[in-house]
């Protein structure tokens, strides 16, 4: 049976946290617009959640929103089909792993779209409506390295500092309204992030407890729903974050090279 009737955005929809984010909003009776680079993927995902879930409607758009422009794209696609955002999940993003100086700068760029850029244009476009409205939810996907640099990461976890600084300040300016903004900051997780990055060698996968994405989808999405300005995901990455304000930068990023090196 229907609990509401409103409609969610989902970005990097296709895995990871995203999908855990797809099965908690099809399970509440939100209506869906996934969106991935892959059609094929999504439509896959799309009739999974139909057939558990026949009263979702769901709209698939495969887009690759670390081009420019493709945000917009996307928001004029979403107007076009008469569709209005009351959620807006900004999860997708990706890193790359290794020395600055030898990293691909290409790629770096498109993360930085990706990661930056798109959230940044989908947030505006999005919660411009939702303050019209006077109601809405957005979450962030920020990270634990939000709060900490981290060598052989370093633009990666630069972008993800941006996403937290960049949501705590509209959290200020929408105090008055109706609308609530939750940046969600999960550490390092169970997912195709750190294949996606040639890190999967790495001592923070090979090495530490990886979070189950589920789990930190589920923190986010409570978060989300009470309108909490921050969660931090699991109790060890709590303890990182804390600590993280007092400890000197130097020795963070001292840590942080080591997790990142290769076993």
């Amino acid at each position: 049976m229907r609990k509401n009737n409103e409609t969610v955005l989902i970005t990097g929809a296709s895995s990871g946290f995203g999908l855990e984010f797809v099965k908690l909003f099809s399970q509440d009776g939100y209506n869906l617009i996934l969106v991935a680079r892959h059609q094929n993927e999504l439509e896959r995902i799309a009739e999974a959640i139909r057939i558990k879930h026949p009263e979702c409607f769901i709209t698939v758009i495969a887009k690759d929103l670390s081009q420019p422009g493709s945000a917009e794209a996307l928001y004029a696609e979403i107007k076009e089909k008469d569709l209005e955002v009351d959620v807006l999940i900004n999860n997708a993003g990706f890193g790359t792993h290794g020395l600055f100086v030898a990293t691909e700068l290409e790629k770096e760029q498109k993360m930085m779209h990706l990661n930056i850029l798109t959230l940044v244009e989908l947030t505006k476009l999005c919660l411009k409506d939702m303050v019209r409205r006077n109601k809405g939810k957005i979450l962030q996907l920020a990270s634990t390295v939000s709060f900490m640099p981290v060598p052989k990461m370093a633009v990666y976890a630069a972008s993800k500092a941006f996403v937290l600084s960049f949501t705590e300040a509209l959290q200020e300016e929408l105090k008055n309204t109706e609308v609530t903004m939750t940046a969600l900051c999960p550490g390092a997780g169970d997912t195709e992030f750190f294949e996606r990055a040639n890190a999967e060698d790495t001592h923070i996968v090979q090495d530490t407890g990886l979070s189950d994405p589920a789990k930190v989808a589920k923190d986010g999405y409570d978060a989300l729903m009470k309108g909490d300005k921050r969660i931090v995901s699991g109790t060890k990455n709590k303890i990182q974050a804390f600590m993280s304000n007092f400890v000197p930068d130097s020795l963070l990023a001292k840590g942080m090279a080591g997790m990142m090196d290769e076993k």
